[in-house]
């Protein structure tokens, strides 16, 4: 399991990449040579679509919002996990780099039978990634399916700050999508 946090900004190390605190844990769940956590380093960043090869000389600083959060997701895919819970990870970019993150993670599911937990108040960005999905208040799931395709009324009422955040209106009868 690995994290890929909100915020690309807050996330990352000031240090150069080819640091430690970069390799995702590798020194510590995946001890191997020094050659070889460099080498499966630049193969996860070139997966994410950081194909310069001296990425890992560099410190993040030098890169757009978009590349940072590439680099996070490379930092959580190194250690080749199963499941990755992604928080917010597209809420500090603009919406092309929302897109390209979106589909990134999309195509790294696919390609590597991964299983996310993407958490998002976004209702546009909340279902694309998804194939279902779930709404919890309180720990518990009180929806589930992808909202706006269903109009019942949950399990236990949603509070009505997460339904506006969520884009929903809540009536009297149910729960609909605007």
């Amino acid at each position: 399991m690995q994290i890929v946090f909100q915020d690309p900004y807050g996330s990352l190390s000031p240090s150069p990449l080819g640091r430690p605190d970069h390799r995702g844990g590798l020194d510590i769940l995946a001890p191997i040579s020094t050659h070889a956590r460099r080498a499966r380093v630049s193969a996860a960043l070139v997966e994410v679509g950081l194909f310069d090869p001296t990425t890992q000389d560099r410190y993040p600083h030098e890169f757009s919002g978009g590349q940072r959060q590439r680099i996070a997701i490379a930092r959580a895919m190194v250690l080749e996990p199963k499941f990755i819970m992604l928080d917010e990870p597209t809420s500090a970019l603009d919406m092309r780099a929302q897109a390209q993150i979106v589909d990134l993670l999309r195509e790294l599911q696919i390609k590597r039978d991964l299983a996310y937990m993407f958490i998002s108040y976004d209702s546009a960005r909340r279902t694309r990634p998804l194939q279902s999905c779930w709404v919890m208040v309180d720990g518990a799931a009180v929806e589930e399916g992808c909202l706006g395709k269903s109009s019942s009324a949950p399990a236990r009422p949603i509070p009505r700050p997460l339904a506006a955040a969520l884009n929903l209106e809540v009536k009297e009868t149910g729960i609909t999508a605007t």
